[in-house]
């Protein structure tokens, strides 16, 4: 073996590598998946010459120009649209609606330039039975293959400047020996199609299943490989899906796009807002505004309190960190003299949306409280600040954008922390300084 070479063991589950075998992978604790692999160290060329280091500013920064995809929930997610030599990962659980969307998207593509749909899970006959259900009517090029090598030499023939590919664990590539499916191939495969993407300004998407963690099978690898990394979340038994941009080498990830699948296909939901909220003013409920990336939302948080006889209070959470909600319990006993000390707790986001915005702790905190002293929150009010380890109501940012959406969906009463500036009207503003002074104009006032 020469010097240019060394042998390194890969695993076939998680794409850990070590320079010796071992029977069970240290970092996923597969056991018997390490696969010896022999790579060649890259070679200059002789004669050819080495790239020259080049001042930042000689360099030229032009505005890279984005096409729609038709979907303006799909647009907003991927930073305003596509870009030429774009390479897109979307992973989701089984069933969950990726075919659907890229079949869709497909369709709008292909009315202004050629697609090139490849399969290597579906049929022909198959794809045409979705696309008549999903009632598609341009006609983008089909391709059923599981070599890579071969789907981009379809491209290249067709002069495709789409290219889909469904699935990434179905491909297999002549640089791999390994299984379809495996870290290796999957690797070797999603490497081979950004190459392509940025020689040919190619913009290709590619479906990743999931696994039962959650990430994207075979790899955490493939998420640095390719420009913008897409999840889509939601229950299969629910109509509601959720677009998250996890990686956006091209615009933010904090965007979130809203479809709701139908039987005719995935279809956008353009005002989310009014399927997150029940409008029904229980005990235990509150509502508040909270930002995804440009995006106000109006969610509801609901909490449920259940008395322990075990000395072991437990604390679920669902759509909300479980730290912040044992933060805020702890907020409300030292601060607020409320005891919860003696009950399960457990909290939970209307719709299935998963908050992180701090803005939403005023509400989390407002609707254990109330389910604590069993009243109801006064009708058409929302919510909105941050809560602090001392208990005070801190500001939040865009407090202008939210107020609107929720003076534009009927609420008039909104509870703002102190120095609250905002340009909007049209509504009644309570400003409260910390938990305490919440709870009384909440509960305690006639």
């Amino acid at each position: 073996m020469s010097k240019m070479e060394k042998t390194v063991y890969v695993c076939g589950e998680c794409g850990y590598e070590t320079p010796r075998w071992m029977g069970r992978c240290p970092q996923c604790g597969s056991w018997n998946t390490l696969v010896e692999q022999e790579r060649v160290a890259p070679r200059r060329k002789t004669g050819s010459a080495a790239p020259k280091a080049v001042p930042l500013q000689t360099v030229s920064a032009d505005a890279q120009k984005r096409s729609s995809t038709g979907i303006k929930e799909l647009d907003r997610v991927l930073g305003g649209g596509l870009v030429d030599g774009m390479v897109v990962l979307i992973g989701g659980d089984p069933g969950v609606g990726k075919s659907t969307l890229l079949l869709e998207a497909a369709d709008e593509l292909s009315r202004s330039r050629t697609v090139l749909y490849v399969s290597g899970e579906e049929s022909r006959s198959q794809i045409k039975l979705r696309a008549e259900r999903l009632g598609i009517r341009s006609d983008p090029l089909l391709y059923c293959e599981t070599s890579v090598e071969n789907a981009i030499e379809e491209a290249k023939a067709a002069k495709a400047r789409v290219l889909i590919v469904d699935s990434v664990q179905t491909m297999q590539s002549e640089t791999a020996e390994s299984a379809a499916g495996s870290v290796t191939q999957v690797r070797a495969v999603t490497a081979v199609l950004t190459r392509y993407a940025k020689e040919t300004g190619t913009v290709v998407l590619i479906v990743g299943h999931v696994t039962k963690d959650g990430a994207i099978a075979g790899p955490r690898v493939l998420e640095h490989i390719v420009d913008t990394v897409l999840y889509f979340e939601g229950e299969r038994r629910e109509g509601l899906r959720l677009l998250r941009a996890v990686k956006n080498r091209f615009g933010s990830t904090n965007e979130l796009g809203v479809f709701e699948m139908r039987d005719d296909g995935m279809r956008e939901v353009p005002d989310p807002s009014a399927l997150f909220v029940s409008g029904k003013n229980a005990v235990g409920c509150a509502i508040t505004c909270v930002l995804e990336g440009s995006r106000p939302l109006l969610c509801e948080v609901q909490s449920l309190l259940c008395p322990n006889a075990f000395g072991s209070p437990r604390r679920t959470a669902i759509g909300l960190d479980t730290n912040r909600l044992n933060l805020l319990l702890a907020v409300l006993e030292r601060k607020a003299r409320l005891k919860f000390s003696d009950k399960d707790v457990y909290c939970d986001v209307a719709g299935s949306l998963r908050v992180l915005d701090r803005g939403a702790d005023l509400a989390t905190a407002m609707c254990l409280a109330s389910a604590l002293l069993e009243k109801p929150l006064p009708e058409k009010t929302v919510l909105i600040g941050e809560v602090g380890l001392t208990g005070e109501i801190r500001p939040v940012s865009q407090l202008d954008t939210r107020i609107r959406e929720a003076v534009r969906l009927g609420y008039t009463t909104i509870l703002l922390p102190p120095r609250s500036k905002t340009s909007a009207d049209g509504f009644r503003a309570i400003l409260v300084s910390d938990i305490s002074e919440a709870i009384r104009a909440l509960f305690l006032s006639e």
